[in-house]
């Protein structure tokens, strides 16, 4: 049965208590679209704050009204599920420096009139975790019973519990890392490149020239959705298979697997900005969260509740990376359970049904539920 929910939008900063990022950068209005599903509870202990990926928006779980295809994540949270709603309050929303809704880039800045463009500021992983918390007391309230997210939204969980964990009782961390390895960065930067290099980017201007880099865009999303897969899964959807009846050597798409990353590049513009990439994969490159000798000292005052997982075939953010973030929560004597899934599909597991992923997050939320 489906359920239809809708996005909200709330202006969280304004010119009386404007937004000050970590990068010294002023931004006087912030507006930030959330959904929220399930009812919250008379004492407001049963709210769960979902951390979306690089490209992921506020857009979870659910129907909207007409749409055919859920959230994102709506294998996980809803009735009945994991994140279940009808025991959870469950609220997303969409990530600073977003497309879908929250102040970015590519908004209006009300000092011009004009899109910011390179004008916005740079922004870090705590300038989302800002927002989040800001949302919060926007919504009443003050402790979340779990915050959970995968990917770019791991690290803003890990980020948030170990910089505020009076705020979470309990986090859940997916297919994350803790800082990128150089082969992470190195992707990255071809993807921005590709953008910025696109004849019509015009420094970052391209909406006033009406415009838009979708060459450098599409690249960019077939870089990444490479290092999402692993080679068992590309091996297993496409092998060396050709697109038509057989391969007829030529610089076109000849391969089913060219096919393929030309549409997931293709796809990818119409739901997302070419600025929003460059300003959301450049906070990844700059996350270092244990860099600080004392990143720890704030939750070991105040732990929290840690689940870190990861799958076996991810080579983007690798159990290796998992076994990090879980070595310095251990080490700290915090309270940290950590499993590694076989998958085969490698980083994109994180968004699959998977069911021993799936029971591992229900066994983890029911332990909450019995805690708060």
């Amino acid at each position: 049965m489906h359920w239809t929910v809708e996005t909200q939008t709330a202006r969280l900063f304004d010119d009386s208590r404007p937004l000050v990022t970590s990068s010294g950068g002023v931004l006087h209005e912030v507006d930030v679209a959330f959904e929220t599903y399930g009812e919250l509870n008379s004492d407001r202990s049963n709210a769960v704050y979902i951390c979306h990926a690089l490209t992921g928006d506020a857009h979870a779980a659910g129907y909207h009204a007409g749409a055919s295809r859920p959230g994102w994540w709506d294998n996980l949270i809803g009735p009945g599920k994991p994140v279940d709603t009808d025991r959870w309050f469950v609220v997303a929303s969409n990530l600073l420096g977003g497309c879908s809704g929250t102040t970015g880039p590519s908004s209006t800045n009300p000092a011009t009139g004009k899109p910011y463009g390179l004008d916005f500021p740079l922004l870090s992983v705590s300038d989302f975790v800002a927002v989040h918390r800001r949302l919060g007391e926007h919504l009443g309230i003050e402790t979340w019973a779990a915050a959970v997210g995968g990917s770019l939204g791991g690290m803003q969980v890990l980020d948030w519990a170990l910089s505020h964990p009076q705020d979470l009782r309990n986090a859940v961390i997916v297919a994350a890392s803790s800082r990128l390895t150089a082969q992470n960065i190195a992707f990255s930067a071809v993807g921005r490149h590709a953008i910025m290099r696109d004849s019509q980017f015009h420094d970052g201007r391209f909406h006033e020239h009406g415009t838009s880099p979708d060459r450098g865009l599409s690249v960019a999303r077939m870089m990444a959705h490479i290092t999402y897969l692993s080679e068992e899964a590309f091996a297993e959807k496409f092998g060396r298979q050709a697109q038509s009846r057989e391969l007829t050597r030529n610089f076109g798409v000849d391969f089913a697997v060219e096919s393929y990353l030309e549409y997931q590049g293709q796809r990818f513009l119409s739901r997302f900005d070419a600025l929003s990439y460059l300003y959301l994969s450049r906070a990844m490159d700059y996350f270092d969260v244990f860099a600080d000798p004392d990143a720890l000292a704030l939750v070991t005052e105040d732990p929290v509740n840690f689940l870190v997982m990861s799958f076996d075939s991810d080579w983007r953010y690798s159990t290796k990376d998992s076994r990090r973030i879980v070595r310095h929560l251990e080490g700290a004597r915090l309270p940290t359970t950590f499993r590694e899934i076989p998958s085969p599909w490698g980083h994109d597991s994180f968004l699959l049904e998977i069911e021993p992923y799936h029971a591992t997050i229900r066994a983890f939320l029911d332990r909450a539920w019995e805690r708060r």
